[in-house]
């Protein structure tokens, strides 16, 4: 069984929590006010397909220049 390291906030993590909480609050959204909320869950999803088979994540990018590193990185960039 795999079980993420927990003892530390690394780059692959705070994606997987942000896109978390991005379905959750579009279906909060899409339940309470309108359904097109639904398309903010769908690029959501979108974006995790095309992460999974290019490697390219906006998100990721993001926090890379915010100062996220990736897990077990010595801080350059490959």
């Amino acid at each position: 069984m795999y079980i993420a390291d927990k003892n530390s906030w690394y780059m692959e993590r705070i994606i997987f929590l942000i896109a978390g909480v991005a379905i959750l609050f579009s279906l909060t959204l899409a339940w309470y006010s309108s359904p097109y909320w639904l398309i903010m869950t769908g690029l959501v999803g979108v974006n995790l397909i095309v992460f999974s088979l290019t490697g390219f994540c906006p998100m990721a990018n993001l926090l890379y220049a915010v100062g996220v590193r990736e897990k077990g990185s010595s801080g350059c960039r490959r």
